[in-house]
């Protein structure tokens, strides 16, 4: 059997093809912060996160004996479900504020809310923190939903290493058998190995956030930390969104392989020519990989069938 990687690659017209080269092309490539300096650093030069319209309320999201902050964001009107969004950033950077605008976006677009973990950060709250946080605000979610938001139809989105806490948040419900009442989940360039026990993991070996998550941990293969070494079964449907550029491709074909032989139900999107973090830039591969995740939650959260894959 031959599987070439071109089979499994998004079709893109050639025009927008050409316009993302271009964009890439004018944009030097990024990095991490290589040491706890420079994490400093760049947290202390961001810029305050533009506010929502309406804006994000904030709660709190109480579950067995724990708080972490949310952010909401509501609809105009009576919501169809809620998502539960799992920012990024590597396990060091990031916050929910700074994904009001486009939780606000996709809460409008879907007629959702969008309930955003504001969940704590390495290495100051090393692993497990951040996954007992998301933990925390799922297990909330599903017990309040209909109560705060006249639904029980749950999803989760998670960019990053959001994206690999979403997947960890799910292995926490199904070892409590509540996985099925999560609709499906969609998962974008995570990192399923911290352990560089696999080839796929080996790439990302040196980098710092591996040692300010999970340094002190003497096994990273638990699957709490690098959830591709898990018994995956029982898992809602998941679409996994990737760039043949990123440097985790390889992480994402091992983790989809694996879910699905496992029996979940996986939508692979591998998007031609793009980076890590592309959904989040202004060019049309990206247009085209937000379009259609928007188009699978909505399907998800109804319970339909998924949209065709172009």
């Amino acid at each position: 059997m031959r599987v070439a990687l071109d089979a499994l690659t998004v079709p893109v017209p050639a025009a927008d093809a050409e316009r993302t080269r271009a964009f890439y092309r004018s944009r030097p490539a990024g990095r991490g912060p290589a040491d706890a300096d420079e994490l400093r650093a760049v947290r202390a030069t961001a810029a305050t996160p533009p506010p929502a319209v309406p804006p994000a309320v904030g709660d709190t999201a109480v579950a067995d004996g724990r708080r972490v902050p949310v952010r909401i964001c509501r609809p105009p009107g009576t919501a169809r479900g809620v998502l539960l969004q799992i920012h990024g950033g590597g396990f060091y950077l990031g916050s929910a504020a700074r994904d009001d605008v486009g939780n606000r976006a996709l809460s409008d677009a879907l007629g959702v809310a969008v309930v955003a973990v504001d969940h704590r950060l390495a290495p100051e709250h090393p692993w497990p923190a951040a996954p007992d946080d998301c933990a925390t605000a799922a297990l909330w979610l599903l017990d309040r939903a209909p109560e705060l938001f006249g639904t029980d139809r749950v999803a989760f989105t998670g960019v990053s290493a959001g994206a690999t806490l979403a997947v960890t948040t799910l292995l926490r419900l199904r070892d409590r058998g509540l996985a099925d009442r999560v609709a499906g989940a969609e998962l974008r360039y995570g990192t399923y190995d911290l352990s560089a026990r696999t080839p796929a993991g080996r790439r990302i070996a040196d980098e710092y956030f591996l040692r300010a998550y999970a340094g002190h941990v003497a096994d990273r293969t638990v699957p709490d930390l690098s959830p591709v070494f898990a018994d995956l079964t029982g898992l809602p449907p998941l679409l996994m969104t990737v760039g043949t550029d990123d440097v985790l491709l390889e992480d994402n074909l091992a983790m989809a392989a694996r879910l699905a032989t496992a029996g979940v139900e996986v939508d692979l999107r591998v998007h031609p020519g793009v980076p890590h973090g592309f959904a989040g830039h202004d060019t049309p591969v990206a247009a085209t990989a937000l379009r259609y995740a928007r188009d699978w939650l909505s399907a998800r959260i109804d319970g339909a069938s998924p949209p065709p894959g172009v």
